[in-house]
């Protein structure tokens, strides 16, 4: 990998990982649920203009490709985004980081399973029993990263788990049926139906009432949407062609670390020994994970 890459890497991991800190001052303000959907809708609305204006890409018209990107956006990221957006409300940015952190664990399972190959060795299972480690020191703690909340809630470590759970079931899709497919044009569909999927039933069940909201909230709307959503896409498209998805998978190392920093130095949240430990457990699974690997891990913030 070309060390040129490192800016690249360390750019798109302070976007993701801004991108939980602000998004944690959104759902102080907005209902989670509705947060979402809007976000999701705007950063669609932003492809659709690189579709528009940009002559080198077109609205894709693949039968198989829509199929498959409308299970995405619904199985693997409105749910799992819901779910990730939701367990802010229960703890810091810095804790839900390290246990997205944890995915490419529950990817090499079911990677083993599901995929002829990519098995398990030694080192692999060694990686992923680190990694949960890491996550389980985290949960057993109860640490909530938030100075007035003495223990984390379950839910909120439950509603990562199942996001990351829920994001695996899309990756091993896109390994079996869609390696084919252009990214950018899979992103774009899958982020367009996961809008609208999760507007409606949010102004379903929670209504649509804007009237608290103030600027600080608007600005975290605007970031998670065209900052976190599709310029970091963007980029981590530009980092996979041009360096390799080594490279990408870098950006899970540096996640956490910003998430967490800018989440103490903004937000007054706080960080223990043992989010350290359990980070370091999880950094450490992780890099025997994709040892070598050269595919794809980290799902998208």
């Amino acid at each position: 990998m070309h060390t040129k890459a490192f800016p690249y890497v360390g750019l798109l991991g302070f976007l993701w990982g801004t991108n939980l800190v602000v998004m944690r001052v959104g759902v102080g303000q907005f209902d989670p649920m509705v947060f979402v959907g809007i976000r999701l809708l705007l950063a669609s609305l932003a492809f659709v203009v690189v579709y528009t204006f940009s002559g080198r890409r077109l609205i894709p018209t693949d039968r198989k490709l829509w199929l498959y990107a409308t299970f995405l956006g619904v199985i693997s990221t409105a749910i799992p985004m819901t779910a990730i957006v939701s367990s802010l409300t229960f703890q810091s940015s810095g804790v839900t980081a390290l246990l997205i952190t944890t995915a490419p664990a529950y990817i090499t399972v079911a990677a083993h399973f599901f995929l002829p190959d990519e098995k398990m060795n030694l080192r692999k299972v060694l990686g992923v029993l680190l990694a949960l480690a890491g996550a389980a020191i985290i949960v057993l703690r109860g640490e909530s990263g938030l100075p007035d909340v003495a223990k984390g809630s379950p839910i909120g470590y439950g509603l990562v788990i199942a996001a990351m759970l829920f994001e695996t079931a899309g990756i091993i899709l896109i390994r079996q049926r869609m390696q084919q497919f252009s990214s950018f044009d899979v992103t774009a569909v899958r982020l367009t139906v996961a809008g609208l999927t999760v507007m409606p039933i949010a102004i379903l069940l929670r209504g649509f009432d804007l009237s608290q909201v103030t600027g600080s909230g608007w600005f975290s709307l605007v970031y998670a949407a065209f900052v976190g959503a599709f310029a970091a896409q963007m980029l981590a498209f530009n980092i996979t062609k041009r360096f390799g998805a080594t490279a990408f998978s870098l950006t899970s190392y540096v996640i956490p670390v910003v998430a967490a920093v800018i989440g103490v130095l903004w937000l007054n949240e706080t960080i223990t020994i043992w989010m350290v430990l359990g980070m370091v457990l999880i950094g450490g699974g992780i890099l025997l994970i994709n040892a070598r690997r050269s595919v794809r891990l980290m799902p998208n913030p």
